[in-house]
């Protein structure tokens, strides 16, 4: 089909990045709700899914047929995700609209009066199309909605309450037909913001990157469990638990290590995280223990990542109140007035008493480093050179965060 001389689908085509930058423009400018989205989002699904839609036009017009069912799989999949993260229906069917209505305008730029038969052709498949994407979208947005919040009040969400509280498990399996697993591994996860969640900020655009960041978290926690896990996760984070027969590995490609990496990859942002498996009776525990961990990783700078209990039993144990705690941090209460003594001595443990490697981190010469490694012990009779003042030294550096 022709119109104006130019096969229409290849005409289409061939502008296709150009107008779906266009479409994109008229979506910011006339919907305020994808005006709010996050860049991320904009640029990448959104636009991925215009450019779809505007070669599945080019496509019906060309083969003069509807489009089937697997050429709308994306936007039904496109249509579940912003369910998942909150945009109204109608700003989607409306977004639909648009890009319809502007293809349109392009393939019948410049139409003459004897293209009338093919401008009434175009415009009834034009119809048929848009009237397929509504139903499509239309339902696979509706039928996301109700699986949420059939989760929100369903039996997965009972089970992790049940666990969380302790709740006796002959109680609860008589109570709702439910039995749990016999191990969990309980997780707990501390995510940072994402910049979206920070520059959009306080407009609705920080909610959806909120939510996005959670969505693909669970989803790389899906993927790894191979079913839907119980989780209990807002913007800063959460409660995991999987069902797991035996211990998952921590180290190689199927490991817990490699699941935060993917989970770190797929939401943009840190993640710190602990874990432990426990059976149902002792998750309760196995929580409030992981939320320490995290909590300590936090307060002793360690980098993001995964950890358990054995990576930071010497910061566990002394987190315990005791005047032993207190006594520790008054080692180094000296160096409390000169805080560039005290950060030169952590910065100094922390890269393995490298003094080299210290100075340059710090930007001071190695002699400086050395100098005041010295002023350190005058003030506080503790020298990280040797090594009983050594475990002390770090020993007074855990304590003093832990009070």
């Amino acid at each position: 089909m022709t119109i104006a001389g130019r096969p229409v689908a290849p005409y289409l085509r061939a502008r296709v990045p150009a107008l779906t930058g266009r479409v994109v423009a008229r979506l910011l400018a006339d919907l305020p709700v994808y005006a709010g989205l996050p860049h991320e989002e904009i640029s990448g699904d959104i636009a991925d899914i215009v450019q779809h839609n505007l070669r599945l036009f080019a496509d019906v017009v060309e083969y003069r047929r509807p489009a089937t069912d697997a050429e709308l799989a994306q936007q039904r999949d496109s249509a579940a995700q912003r369910a998942e993260e909150g945009v109204p229906l109608d700003a989607i069917l409306t977004a639909y609209q648009v890009g319809t209505a502007m293809c349109w305008q392009e393939a019948a730029e410049g139409a003459l009066p004897g293209d009338l038969p093919t401008v009434l052709e175009i415009m009834d498949r034009i119809m048929v199309l848009q009237q397929q994407l509504t139903s499509a979208v239309s339902s696979a947005y509706l039928e996301a909605r109700q699986i949420l919040d059939s989760q929100e009040h369903g039996g997965r969400h009972a089970l992790m309450a049940a666990l969380l509280t302790g709740e006796p498990l002959d109680r609860f399996t008589h109570r709702t037909g439910l039995r749990p697993a016999a191990r969990y591994l309980t997780m707990t996860l501390a995510l940072a913001p994402h910049p979206d969640e920070l520059t959009q900020s306080p407009g609705p655009g920080a909610g959806v990157a909120a939510r996005r960041k959670i969505r693909r978290v669970r989803t790389a926690l899906d993927h790894f469990a191979g079913r839907p896990v119980l989780t209990a996760l807002d913007t800063s984070g959460g409660t995991v638990l999987l069902p797991a027969a035996e211990p998952p590995p921590w180290h190689g490609p199927a490991g817990l290590c490699a699941l935060i990496g993917e989970a770190t990859r797929a939401a943009g942002v840190p993640i710190t995280a602990a874990a432990e498996t426990a059976e149902p009776e002792a998750v309760p525990a196995a929580v409030a223990r992981n939320a320490e961990i995290v909590d300590l990783v936090a307060r002793t700078g360690r980098p993001p990542g995964l950890y358990r209990l054995a990576d930071v039993l010497l910061e566990y144990q002394l987190s315990r109140p005791s005047e032993a705690l207190h006594g520790l941090a008054r080692l180094l209460k000296p160096l409390e007035a000169k805080p560039e003594l005290l950060h030169t001595l952590e910065t100094y443990l922390e890269l393995g008493l490298d003094r080299r490697t210290t100075a340059a981190a710090l930007h001071i010469h190695p002699n400086t480093v050395d100098y005041r490694i010295r002023r350190i012990d005058r003030l506080t009779g503790l020298s990280p050179a040797r090594p009983a003042d050594l475990q002390h030294i770090s020993a007074a550096l855990v304590a003093r965060r832990s009070v």
